[in-house]
């Protein structure tokens, strides 16, 4: 527009002169290359050819074009996709649980405790054992040998070598999901059932010769509390949901009636034969000991059977019983026993003096005896 003819813009100025002189005007501003509003006019209408190059206008007959096939419209994501509001419920893929059940520090420390208490009755029963003649120490020979396996018994615990972890599994039935399981390994310590196995048994021979019983009867008792025993040990070990583990503590509780038995039937009539004192100390420590003795399964039930105490629970439990059962049942044998002369078991021969010179066998003498 700045680019006019001279011929042609000499002519229109002429004109304009005699008709209009002040739209003449306005014109040469317009049209004067070195004027502003010459420069703001060719701005504007660079601007708008630029947007004609970017977004070109379209005319009716480009209305075909604006015609979009919906299907490619989604697939492209030009189109909104109705959603659903409702959260699809993740699929239940139940993994089994495990549970340790074990000693913690307070459980070995109280082992710990107890194998002290353990080791120092076994001195001092040995202590009170070289008070007395070799002949009149039986009682004190086999009290000893109870707390020394009880010592020998917890220092395998305390130190961890005396345990194992029983495997359970417990499964929980659900109408709308999977089944849940829980795998529980808990502390089982036969050490513990191998010292029942040897004490409880001289437990027994003590009582048995305090109260005077004849060799039959303490030996069926002897027998029966052996496997009261290892059918304790075979139930902690018994498989959940079978016969096994409340089968075998049935059994071992069949044989502690028999051990009761014996002790209470036969156990107090030969003892009221050996007199008024004997009869009254044999049922007063018999009876502490029968107390004891039924606790135990009790504390089984709950523990190993039902799992209602935890381990370290037990093992407090159990040491409390052991302690009353061994080491102060001992020293009230062994200071009672001293003052009660009808108790007293004078071992002569073989245990007081070995074997004598006759009847010994002698190697290297000829047949005549020279």
């Amino acid at each position: 527009m700045s680019c006019l003819p001279p011929t042609a813009y000499l002519t229109t100025s002429l004109t304009l002169l005699f008709i209009n002189p002040p739209l003449l005007f306005f014109l040469l501003l317009l049209l004067s290359p070195s004027s502003t509003l010459h420069q703001v006019l060719v701005t504007s209408i660079r601007s708008a050819a630029d947007f004609d190059t970017i977004l070109p206008r379209r005319t009716i007959h480009d209305s075909a074009a604006m015609i979009v096939d919906p299907m490619q419209a989604v697939a492209a994501g030009k189109l909104p996709i109705a959603t659903s509001s409702v959260v699809p419920q993740p699929t239940i893929i139940p993994v089994p649980s495990k549970e340790f059940q074990s000693a913690s520090e307070t459980g070995t420390r109280t082992l710990w405790v107890v194998f002290v208490i353990m080791l120092v009755s076994a001195i001092g029963f040995t202590g009170m054992a070289w008070r007395v003649p070799n002949s009149k120490r039986l009682y004190h020979v086999v009290t000893t040998l109870i707390v020394v396996f009880a010592a020998l018994s917890y220092f395998a615990m305390a130190s961890g070598a005396g345990s194992s972890y029983h495997h359970i599994r417990i499964t929980e039935k659900h109408k709308t999901v999977p089944d849940t399981h829980l795998d529980i390994y808990r502390q089982v310590f036969w050490a513990r059932y191998v010292d029942w196995s040897i004490t409880t048994p001289l437990l027994l021979l003590d009582l048995g010769l305090l109260a005077g019983m004849n060799g039959g009867n303490l030996f069926v008792t002897i027998i029966a509390d052996i496997i009261m025993v290892l059918t304790g040990l075979f139930a902690a070990f018994g498989t959940e949901g079978t016969s096994q583990k409340w089968g075998w503590y049935t059994i071992a509780c069949f044989a502690y009636l028999v051990v009761l038995y014996k002790l209470v039937v036969s156990g107090r009539a030969t003892a009221r034969a050996k007199g008024g004192k004997v009869a009254n100390f044999y049922n007063a420590i018999g009876g502490f000991t029968i107390i004891l003795w039924t606790i135990y399964p009790i504390v089984w039930g709950v523990a190993d059977g039902s799992r209602k105490l935890g381990v370290d629970e037990e093992i407090i439990a159990y040491a409390v019983l052991d302690v009353l059962a061994k080491p102060v049942f001992g020293l009230w044998l062994l200071w009672t026993h001293a003052s009660i002369p009808e108790t007293n078991i004078d071992l002569g021969g073989f245990w007081t003096h070995g074997l004598s010179s006759e009847g010994a066998l002698r190697v290297g003498d000829d047949e005549d005896g020279a």
